[in-house]
């Protein structure tokens, strides 16, 4: 089993109430071969919401407290991020899942890049809050990019 980022899917999750839906995954979905997963959405964020994005790290560094996922405004929405993160990870432990497909560059789901903290679309090294959970885990994480290139989906 296959646990995957909902937006890939086709449901609407998005922090702008939008998905970020690909064919490959919403068929693999009406198959039943993946668990869908929103860790904003499961740490309690509404839809739609602020967009957000960690601030001087990464989320290997905010789980470990030593940086902040902060909206544009300033406002502090690590713990919604930590909460979904912990919760992501009892899902894929629940459903012995062989594999994480995560959204790239999300402050949650980000797999070896994420976005800067500066809002101006800028990427930096590092993985998202719920990603760097899941591998730290033991969980084997790739982006949607990854797992679509190695399907010849791109």
């Amino acid at each position: 089993m296959i646990l995957i980022s909902a937006c890939l899917c086709g449901l609407n999750c998005k922090y702008d109430g939008g998905n970020n839906e690909h064919p490959f995954f919403a068929a693999m979905l009406e198959r039943g071969e993946v668990i869908t997963v929103c860790p904003e959405v499961l740490g309690g964020l509404p839809i739609p919401r602020k967009a957000a994005e960690i601030c001087e790290g990464t989320g290997q560094d905010v789980l470990e407290g030593r940086a902040q996922v902060i909206t544009r405004d300033g406002e502090d929405l690590t713990q919604f991020f930590v909460v979904g993160a912990k919760r992501a990870l009892e899902l894929a432990q629940e459903y012995q899942v062989d594999l994480v497909v995560l959204k790239s560059n999300s402050p949650s789901c980000g797999v070896g890049k994420i976005y800067d903290g500066t809002f101006t679309h800028q990427l930096r090294e590092g993985y998202g809050v719920t990603a760097a959970l899941l591998k730290e885990n033991g969980f084997p994480v790739v982006s949607e990019v990854e797992y679509l290139k190695e399907r010849g989906q791109e």
